[in-house]
């Protein structure tokens, strides 16, 4: 019998998934944050810059993103309904605010 030679396909390239950063600004459903998203691009006709908001609902595994927080989010395969994004890393944490009280 003679050999056929086997043709080597090239390995795909990984996709590379989409990142943004933005603040917490919910956190009260168990392993799911609401990140707001803002970015700031010209009026198609008028070149006024306007801000652009869009909240994203991201999975949050062991619950470590706190509102207020400043998160960097990467797309994932859809997790749910609404959710098709991941917390990648905590990039600030918000510190507590201590207010005075005056007796």
């Amino acid at each position: 019998m003679s050999q056929v030679p086997v043709e080597e396909k090239p390995t795909p390239e990984r996709i590379l998934r989409k990142e943004r950063v933005g603040r917490v600004v919910s956190a009260k459903m168990d392993k799911t944050v609401v990140v707001l998203v803002e970015r700031r691009v010209p009026h198609p006709r008028y070149k006024k810059i306007v801000t652009k908001r869009k909240r994203l609902y991201a999975h949050n595994e062991g619950n470590r993103a706190k509102e207020g927080d400043w998160v960097k989010v990467r797309e994932t395969r859809p997790l749910s309904r609404l959710k098709r994004w991941e917390v990648v890393e905590i990039l600030r944490k918000e510190e507590p605010r201590i207010e005075e009280v005056t007796p």
